[in-house]
Parts: structure tokens; C-alpha cells; sequence
């Protein structure tokens, strides 16, 4: 059993992200806490409660830490709407980690950007994360507060791999246009290794993504090639667009660079898989 002396992380959004940082940190020694809107639909890992989303406020009453990984909504942060008060009165709480988004640099016409560049949101979801990267700082005065801009994630479950298998995968050409993108189990990593730090207060500003921002297609060449499949045919962007939703066009009108290496010397870590390539084989292979 966990001692109940032990650092206690409560995880706003036990989803996909949560989860393994869930298990991440519960291989730290934490006692881990995780709210779901629907906890009867959920199966935490071994080593973490599962709550209602309602009930985050009573638990930050022994927090030590939290992360955040649930999205803004046109109310803006979640839980920042529903515990305030709690947040402000949390007793023991000294690190808050909080998932946003690369979106928030907008579009960069494929130039890099680093932890120090400024926000430039074009879309409104991403505007709503700087919103909330802001009501963060406002709400952890005194305690330690990294800001993760998170690229597109994938994993077990959720790749290219899946999608071939599925006869789903498309591979669309939009030369020059790079994607930057983190494994799900490389997220968890970065986190685990924030919990182990003892910071003061302040904020940090964390890139998690891999090391070669690329293009989709080819990632889905990777996959394909991996299951020893013949790629889809190619289709170039413009005609692609025209069966997009709304959501999927937006990924597409912004194209940048996100680099990483002030968060992996801040961290200390190197990734478990620093591309694609060996994110997709691990999957592949039934890691994670």
C-alpha cells in the first residue's frame, strides 16, 4: 500500500494522458487521485482513486500536487470555474502541471519556435488555452506552475498504426508542412520527472514534442511500411479539404516547428521515442 504520508497528485481529467501519468507516478511512490465526468465508464490503473470531477475540491484539501489535463471550455478552465476557492485554500499543494497546447504560436509558416517565443493563438480553442495558461499563473502564486504546450498526441490505440489496420489512414501532401508530435508515454515521462524535481515558486514553460516535427504523410509511410502494407494513395491537400470537417482544416492552415531542447535539459530526460519512428514500432510491438 501507498503510505499515506507520501506525496499526494490529484489529476484533473483521467483520460487518455492521465492515465499514464497515472501510472507514472504512482511507480514514483505518489498517492494518486483522478476525477472523471463518468466514473463508472473509466477503470483507473492499480495504485490510483478514481472521483468525480465534482468532488476536486475536497481532495486538493491534501494535495501536493496537480495536473491539469482537462480543456477549456467557452467557460473557460474547468476546474478553475468549479474550485476556485479550494484551489486558493489548498493547504499542502506546492506544483501544479498544466497541459495546454502548442496552438497557442499560431501559424508560423513552418519556422521554428522555442519556450521563449510568444503566443500568437489564431484559432479559438487555442485562444481559450492561452486564456486558461493565464488563469493558471493568476491561481498559482506561491507554488510551483509548469505550463506543458503538448504537440499532437499519439499512442497505443491512437496511430498511424491502427489507422492502416483499419483501412483509414489517408496521406495527404502538402509539402513543407510539418506536424510536431509527442508519444503519449513520452508525456507521461516529462511529468514523472517534473514530480521528482522540488522547484520553487514560479513558471516554466515545457515544449512536449519529439524531436522531428513531420510531415503526416510521412508518418503514415512509416506505418505502412511497418505492417508491410502499401501506403494509401496520395492525395494532395487541396482535394483532401474538401471531405475535412471544419476541425481537421484548422490543423492544416497553421504549419511550425516546435523545438525542445530547453524542456529536455530543464527535465533532465531524453525520450523514450525521440520520433515517430520509434514511437510507431513500439506500438507496433505492444508497448505502452
Amino acid at each position: 500500500m501507498t503510505d499515506p504520508a507520501s506525496p499526494h497528485l490529484l489529476i484533473a481529467g483521467l483520460g487518455y494522458t492521465g492515465h499514464a501519468a497515472a501510472r507514472e507516478a504512482a511507480r514514483l511512490g505518489f498517492r494518486v487521485t483522478g476525477t472523471s465526468r463518468n466514473p463508472a465508464a473509466l477503470v483507473p490503473p492499480p495504485g490510483t482513486r478514481l472521483i468525480p470531477f465534482a468532488a476536486a475540491g475536497e481532495v486538493l484539501a491534501s494535495a501536493t500536487h496537480l495536473l491539469v489535463t482537462a480543456a477549456p471550455g467557452e467557460g473557460g478552465d474547468p476546474l478553475l470555474a468549479a474550485a476556485a476557492e479550494a484551489l486558493a485554500a489548498a493547504p499542502a499543494l506546492r506544483w501544479i502541471g498544466y497541459l495546454s497546447t502548442t496552438g497557442i504560436y499560431g501559424d508560423r509558416d513552418g519556422a521554428w519556435v522555442d519556450e521563449a517565443t510568444p503566443p500568437a493563438p489564431g484559432q479559438d480553442r487555442s485562444r481559450r488555452r492561452l486564456e486558461a495558461e493565464e488563469g493558471w499563473r493568476a491561481a498559482s502564486t506561491g507554488r510551483a506552475l509548469d505550463i506543458f504546450r503538448v504537440g499532437g498526441i499519439y499512442g497505443p490505440g491512437r496511430s498511424a498504426i491502427e489507422e492502416m489496420r483499419a483501412g483509414a489512414a489517408r496521406r495527404t501532401l502538402k509539402s513543407g508542412h510539418a506536424f510536431s508530435r509527442i508519444h503519449r508515454d513520452d508525456i507521461a515521462l516529462a511529468i514523472a520527472a517534473a514530480l521528482r524535481q522540488s522547484l520553487p515558486p514560479g513558471v516554466r514553460i515545457l515544449h512536449l514534442v519529439d524531436d522531428e516535427p513531420a510531415e503526416s504523410a510521412l508518418v503514415t509511410e512509416e506505418a505502412a511500411r511497418l505492417l508491410g502494407l502499401p501506403p494509401p494513395p496520395a492525395i494532395p491537400y487541396e482535394e483532401a479539404a474538401r471531405s475535412m470537417s471544419p476541425m481537421g482544416r484548422s490543423f492544416w492552415a497553421e504549419n511550425r516547428r516546435v523545438a525542445n531542447a530547453a524542456t529536455k535539459a530543464a527535465l533532465g530526460i531524453t525520450w523514450r521515442y525521440p520520433t515517430y519512428r520509434e514511437g510507431l514500432a513500439a506500438i507496433l510491438r505492444g508497448e505502452g
